[in-house]
């Protein structure tokens, strides 16, 4: 069996033996906003650049704690991840020095100020709920599925399996936009630009990590990934969070040549870690003629997916 990441050299490293292991919230914290301070240049935030030169890029942890009115020793005990104490307008008040997104500043508040939650065991998989096994199936002909914590994807119709491939014949674990984008071949083949794909995988699992840091599955599937994937460790590096909202996607269809879609997603009324989402064309498009076509085929498209992508 392969080792561990090491916690003091791979930023994916987990902590604690066996089931019980879990990202360490405070290495969390202190990497996130090291990445934050050092994507920013002095001219980024209206300071001028003079005096000693700079070791490292971005900015001075001394810059960042005036930008933000905290002493440099405060701000330092945050970045090294003490943030147990921090109030909410301090965390606001870096959170704008650093430019931070709104997701990034969500992730910020995760991170520095977790929420207690008595331990139990995390459950291999979210149910979906039957009205919206409906409604995947009354929007035949739009690709649709439903998806939650660590990219899981929960429920499909028939059209996003002629789409994206044969969910149902995946083993449920399997089912997972981490593991599809990273270790599957076929993944770099679907997505025309799969580092941009890949990135937001990366962000959205990020994101799930700073709210969920003691789930022993999501710790796994991070620690799988880092040992299986050089790409994933890069972008895992990165720090970068991301939350899914909509957008457009090129894809490399075995079966429909490319095709450029549109994207929305969708949080769920009564469950907000899960999430629909739907893809469709340009009215009058060549990429709506194609996505019909795919519709028109059904299951048949689905079962010709796998051999199709593969040749």
């Amino acid at each position: 069996m392969a080792p561990l990441p090491d916690p003091r050299t791979d930023p994916a490293a987990v902590s604690g033996p066996g089931h019980e292991r879990h990202l360490d919230p405070r290495t969390e914290l202190s990497e996130f906003l090291r990445t934050r301070r050092a994507r920013l240049k002095p001219a980024d935030v209206g300071l001028a650049e003079y005096g000693r030169r700079r070791r490292v890029p971005g900015l001075r942890r001394e810059e960042l704690a005036q930008l933000a009115g905290v002493s440099v020793a405060y701000y330092t005990r945050l970045e090294q991840g003490n943030g147990r104490n921090v109030s909410g307008e301090v965390l606001d008040a870096i959170s704008g020095a650093l430019k931070l997104s709104d997701a990034e500043h969500a992730h910020l508040l995760h991170l520095a100020k977790p929420k207690q939650q008595k331990r139990r065991p995390a459950p291999q998989r979210q149910q979906v709920r039957p009205a919206l096994l409906e409604l995947l199936t009354a929007l035949e002909g739009v690709p649709a599925y439903v998806w939650g914590r660590r990219t899981d994807v929960l429920a499909w119709n028939r059209t996003a399996s002629a789409l994206f491939g044969d969910w149902a014949a995946r083993a449920p674990q399997e089912r997972n936009w981490a593991r599809l984008t990273f270790l599957d071949p076929t993944a770099r083949r679907l997505f025309v630009d799969w580092e941009s794909k890949a990135s937001d995988v990366v962000g959205n699992l990020r994101l799930d990590a700073g709210q969920h840091a003691d789930d022993p599955v999501l710790a796994a599937l991070i620690g799988e990934l880092s040992m299986k994937s050089e790409d994933f460790r890069r972008l895992w590096a990165a720090h970068d969070v991301k939350k899914k909202s909509h957008g457009s996607m090129r894809l490399m269809n075995p079966l429909a040549g490319e095709l450029t879609l549109r994207y929305e997603t969708f949080a769920l009324p009564g469950d907000q870690e899960q999430s629909l989402a739907t893809y469709h064309a340009e009215p009058g498009s060549a990429s709506e003629e194609a996505l019909r076509l795919l519709a028109s085929w059904g299951a048949d498209a689905s079962q010709d997916w796998s051999a199709a992508a593969r040749d």
